[in-house]
């Protein structure tokens, strides 16, 4: 057996991922549920395969081993998509390593496997047991049984079986495969491969009963209880990565080739991506090449990172959530009904209070009391609202980089949201004073915009710990008013800074004092602020609302 074995292996592969494709992608719940998961290990598959259609010795005859192994690996890393696509290109990276005789057998197969684990084993940042890496170290286990001198299709089938069963075992491993119901599809589609390759040097598929893909959902309770069976412990990190479902806080997916580099500078940028995201995987061709894999917020910083460790080329950057709008994952068709209007006003507040005061003025409220929000809770609130427009009040609450990613998930021809630049939620209330459904979508925008920047803003609260300001050094308990985000005041007692806040946030000038009170403001710290200003300040007009919001004893916005 020749390297045209190993070609017909590469074909094989390919048919048997395009007949496949979309049952992997069905499964592909971790660590995004991104359902790409078949697609990437095809396009990785069909690059490989036309590594070696570029291959000099194409025209028929014997085909070298060894050549026709490295055209695969260099072609599979160049062409790498996605985690899955990336770990695949090692496999094949293996092979190559260990294709070193005139002809491929058991000894080929044996070593390319094991060396493929430890390939994977370093160029994964951090691994979790129940993916596609898993399967892959439980096929080498099982060809590392066979000498030498053993039948290759023995070695192969036994790597091929050793594989799906790896794989039934992946919901047991991995709690989101269990709570989801499936098996691992990376795995699965390794399992396609490894069977390509049973067959390509038999004939024949291989003969096993189908693997169940679909499992009973555990609960929650049900997932305490079970046992967990890892097979290599020392191999499993409780840390963000590849096979962690961290990246479901991600924006984007990098990936990107480096050439003209070396270990060391590889090594440097692993650690630089580390600080900026997550499932980083990094592998080389073995001919001096790299490819490079990261789940980001930021993928300029990503690339810029990699300018530093080389030449970069081959630059793919894909957006999770705009992928899954392009699947229709996001957006039902809309169908408004009469009574709904076609508007709708996104407000992220916290405080019951708070909730009860936006609601009544008609806008669809998301909380953010107990814990930040995320921009998959605000694209599913925005989603659930059926409007075909919606203006979004984030009050602070989510980053500028955070909301345009949600803007741009969520807008298509059907759908248009607006992003309002509403800092707190008293310029939150400016903003709504001003709405006009009547208006066009964006001149309403513009106009609630405006009233939102006409607010100056800030907040008392209470030091929790010392630290360094602007204005000198605040001490726990001390009452600290801020301008904005800035520090501005500093006084033992907290109704003092609440008035030299006041006092200070007036000396620009304003006509309307809003009070926002919050669950911790002192019992008459409200009227002893609207007393004050009456006094210092005759004329200026105060509402006052209780939002029972934890953290701030007071939000104060002046108009």
């Amino acid at each position: 057996m020749d390297g045209r074995v190993l070609e017909s292996w590469a074909r094989t592969a390919v048919a048997g991922l395009e007949r496949r494709c979309e049952e992997i992608n069905s499964l592909n719940v971790f660590p995004i549920p991104d359902s790409d998961t078949g697609t990437n290990l095809l396009f990785t598959m069909r690059a490989a395969l036309g590594a070696i259609d570029e291959y000099a010795g194409a025209d028929g005859g014997t085909k070298d081993v060894r050549q026709v192994a490295i055209a695969l690996a260099r072609g599979a890393v160049a062409g790498a998509r996605g985690n899955s696509g990336v770990i695949l290109s090692q496999v094949l990276r293996g092979v190559a390593e260990a294709a070193v005789a005139s002809a491929v057998d058991t000894r080929t197969v044996r070593t390319g496997l094991l060396m493929a684990t430890n390939l994977v084993t370093d160029a994964v940042s951090y691994l979790v047991e129940g993916t596609i890496v898993t399967v892959l170290r439980c096929a080498a286990d099982a060809a590392a049984e066979f000498p030498d001198e053993a039948p290759i299709a023995d070695t192969a089938r036994a790597a091929a079986d050793a594989a799906a069963a790896a794989l039934t075992r992946t919901p047991s491993q991995l709690e989101v495969l269990g709570t989801a119901g499936v098996v691992d599809a990376g795995g699965l589609g390794l399992v396609v491969i490894l069977d390509a390759l049973v067959t390509a040097v038999t004939g024949a598929p291989p003969d096993r009963p189908p693997i169940a893909l679909h499992v009973p959902r555990r609960t929650p309770s049900a997932r305490r209880a079970e046992p967990v069976s890892v097979a290599a412990p020392q191999a499993a990190h409780a840390h963000p990565g590849p096979d962690c479902d961290e990246g479901a806080d991600q924006d984007f997916e990098v990936m990107y080739l480096v050439a003209e580099s070396d270990e060391a500078r590889m090594a440097g940028l692993r650690s630089a991506l580390n600080d900026l995201g997550d499932s980083i995987v990094i592998v080389g061709d073995g001919g001096g090449g790299w490819s490079v894999h990261v789940h980001c917020t930021d993928a300029g910083a990503a690339v810029e990172a990699g300018l530093a460790a080389g030449r970069v080329h081959g630059i793919r950057v894909s957006s999770f959530l705009v992928d899954a709008r392009d699947q229709g994952l996001l957006f039902p068709p809309v169908r408004t009904r009469p009574d709904q209007g076609e508007r709708g006003i996104v407000a992220v507040v916290a405080g019951d209070g708070a909730a009860e005061l936006f609601a009544s003025e008609g806008a669809t409220i998301l909380r953010c009391d107990d814990a930040p929000v995320t921009r998959a809770q605000l694209l599913g609130v925005i989603r659930q609202m059926g409007r075909t427009e919606v203006l979004v009040l984030p009050n602070g609450a989510l980053t500028a980089q955070e909301l345009v990613a949600v803007s741009a998930a969520a807008r298509d021809a059907r759908h248009e949201v607006l992003l309002l630049a509403t800092s707190a939620m008293v310029q939150g209330l400016a903003s709504l004073a001003v709405h006009d459904p009547e208006r066009e979508a964006v001149d309403d925008a513009f106009a609630m915009s405006e009233a939102a920047a006409a607010t100056r803003w800030g907040s008392l609260r209470i030091a929790r710990e010392r630290a360094l300001t602007y204005v000198g050094t605040c001490e726990p308990g001390d009452g600290i008013g801020l301008m904005g985000h800035e520090v501005i005041v500093i006084e033992p007692d907290a109704v003092a800074a609440g008035r030299r806040l006041v006092d200070l946030v007036l000396g620009a000038g304003g006509e309307l004092v809003t009070l926002l009170m919050g669950s911790e403001a002192p019992e008459g710290l409200d009227t002893e602020l609207a007393d004050h200003i009456s006094q210092r300040h005759p004329g200026v007009e105060v509402m006052i609302y209780h939002g029972g919001q934890p953290g701030d004893l007071l939000q104060l916005g002046v108009e």
